[in-house]
């Protein structure tokens, strides 16, 4: 027997508790069929299994809390009715208490569950390695032994190891880690490179500027400790309120016992002053809606969530991945030449199909047909592609590669109204004149603008955070009928974006995507990550994350979860009044201690149905 309790001690908690539950339901089953038929053959009542297994661990934790900080939780008040129970001999009310209270604890249980691998996938993108170059020759040795004024070199699909300026030969840089921008950046010598970005193509070297603990990537993992460490939890309700409760049922007790000299009565007033109802309020309500919420593509990973979503009145949404699409698209062919725009697409085409670029790949994807094959292709990293197809030059890319083979180029080509704000511009010469550009831009969403006009119309204001330049957010901004703009945010702005609009006392949710948005999720009150699109690093960041990337269901959500809140404070308003009710009827003698046991969790029954009413509700006009 002994080894089979030290067994079950040493399950997860999880499972203990649930095994702990199911034998103290069959105690608690057997000894109200033995009031009855009289088959138990032992001494002991059966219902002593849920006083054990379910009882005393609320008892010890209500001693601990009151013994090591005087703090005076649900578990106190718990506690005293279950012992009172046992002491007049009413074992089947103080089993009834054990489990209905264990019951209560498992859901919370389950509702405030935590995954930090986040952090973990953070420490594990930074950069370990690095080529430093020296006299005698090239040297791989640990990212964290890199000296400032170093020269490293960085091959194509490596990760850039620290901080630092490129000395030498031109490529193009990933930054969508550290920026969120979509588009790669071409870099030439001077240009800045940070750590934990990657290198897409051309090898170059580079001088470190700051030592590896002083780099982005550190720099992001430092802001997503502090970030986490300063959201503060809900307490619960029934915590919160435990005091004044333990206060008035002890001294109704006191005075029922003084006045009527019946102890039974006391002891009845604390079995049904025993905040069953009350715990179970909030949890339930959570687990419901947490149901309802994932069957709209919604993982809630924190317990409180929710509830903290109820709250805010700034919605800060990042642009690349979150609004948009995340990937650059054919927004526009434009031609200045005798070629048409159908031609014109079709010789781009052909100039990138052997591309490794991200442009280059997103001309292909846009391209309605099989593009051709040319004869001779050129990737010229940082400038663009040379190809030959059909007898023709073609030149796909930027003002310096058509410089550099002698195409003349007006110093207004295109012009500014030419091109779609917040679009990139790849110029298309062939045979050595300038025939036209096609321009690549992120695409916004579909849902995403009735999304925001949505979420505006249920009192949130929603801003928009992204590392693009101002006039690329103000552009989509435009578009999607957001007023509140912060541009150019780097990781370190975002955060700082964040505790602003705190500190004016709004509840802020963030919603981002990328790796670049992580401090931000754990610094919101809420933070929200796109789970198909978005990096492992931000969904583990987040509190929720967006399965299926439908963005459109976020303004259901908000809603969700303030109904959530209107259903805990029924619940509470329900469970404090059938309480004071009891009490008045436990003080004249109408109840006892097991009819007032069996009628407050009567009322638990009651607050978990109005709870699992959750599951199904949607927006009144809303089809979901």
């Amino acid at each position: 027997m002994k080894k089979t309790v030290e067994g079950l001690l040493s399950l997860g908690g999880v499972r203990r508790d649930v095994i702990f539950l199911v034998l103290g339901g069959i105690g608690l089953l057997v000894s109200f069929l033995d009031a009855r038929l009289q088959f138990w053959p032992l001494s002991w009542d059966p219902a002593w299994i849920a006083i054990v297994l379910c009882g005393l661990p609320i008892v010890a934790e209500a001693i601990v809390g009151l013994v090591t900080a005087f703090d005076i939780k649900a578990d106190v008040l718990v506690s005293m009715a279950l012992i009172a129970s046992v002491i007049i001999g009413e074992y089947f009310a103080a089993g009834e208490i054990a489990f209905i209270m264990q019951v209560g604890a498992l859901l919370e249980e389950l509702t405030v569950a935590r995954a930090r691998a986040g952090l973990e996938r953070l420490v594990h993108l930074t950069p370990q390695t690095a080529r430093v170059l020296e006299p005698e020759g090239e040297r791989v040795v640990p990212a964290e032994q890199v000296r400032v004024g170093a020269l490293l070199r960085v091959l194509p699909g490596e990760t850039v190891p620290v901080d630092g300026t490129v000395v030498e030969g031109e490529t193009s840089i990933d930054q969508s880690v550290v920026t969120g921008e979509p588009m790669p950046v071409d870099k030439q010598p001077g240009d800045p490179v940070f750590s934990g970005t990657v290198n897409r193509y051309g090898a170059f070297d580079m001088r470190a500027d700051k030592a590896c603990q002083d780099s982005s990537m550190q720099r992001m993992v430092r802001l997503t400790q502090s970030a986490d460490a300063g959201k503060a939890k809900i307490v619960g309700l029934a915590d919160r309120w435990a005091t004044w409760i333990v206060v008035t049922a002890l001294a109704a007790a006191a005075l029922t016992w003084l006045f009527s000299g019946q102890i039974i009565r006391a002891v009845t007033i604390l079995v049904v002053f025993c905040p069953c109802a009350l715990v179970l309020a909030t949890p339930t309500a959570i687990m419901a809606a947490i149901g309802n919420a994932t069957k709209h593509g919604f993982l809630v990973r924190e317990g409180d969530a929710l509830e903290r979503l109820a709250g805010v009145s700034y919605l800060a949404f990042d642009k690349t991945g979150t609004l948009t699409r995340g990937t650059p698209a054919v927004v526009q062919v434009q031609t200045v030449s005798r070629y048409t725009a159908e031609e014109i697409f079709a010789l781009a085409a052909c100039a990138e199909v052997k591309s490794e670029h991200p442009l280059g790949k997103a001309i292909i994807a846009c391209f309605p047909d099989r593009p051709t094959v040319p004869e001779r292709f050129a990737m010229l990293p940082g400038r663009g592609v040379a190809a030959t197809a059909g007898g023709r030059e073609i030149l796909a890319g930027n003002r310096r590669l058509l410089a550099e083979y002698g195409v003349p180029v007006p110093e207004t080509f295109p012009a500014a109204g030419q091109v779609q704000r917040g679009g990139t511009a790849v110029l298309l010469a062939v045979d050595g004149a300038l025939a036209g550009f096609i321009v690549l831009a992120d695409t916004v969403r579909e849902d995403s603008p009735g999304m925001i006009a949505d979420v505006s119309a249920l009192g949130c204001t929603p801003v928009l955070l992204t590392g693009d330049g101002q006039e690329t957010a103000e552009a989509i901004a435009e578009r999607l009928g957001i007023r509140e703009i912060r541009a150019n945010c780097l990781p370190e702005e975002k955060l700082r974006q964040i505790e602003l609009l705190q500190t004016e006392g709004a509840g802020v949710c963030m919603i981002g995507d990328g790796v670049n948005d992580a401090p931000a999720l754990k610094k919101a009150a809420v933070g929200i990550a796109m789970g198909g699109i978005g990096s492992d690093i931000a969904v583990d960041a987040a509190d929720i994350a967006l399965v299926n990337d439908e963005i459109g269901n976020l303004p259901h959500l908000l809603a969700l979860s303030r109904r959530m809140m209107k259903t805990i404070r029924w619940n509470l308003v329900f469970a404090m009044g059938l309480n004071f009710a009891a009490i008045v009827l436990a003080i004249t003698g109408f109840l006892g201690p097991v009819v007032g046991a069996l009628v407050h969790n009567a009322g638990s029954v009651l607050v978990i149905i109005h709870s699992a009413l959750l599951l199904g509700w949607k927006q009144k006009g809303k089809r979901i």
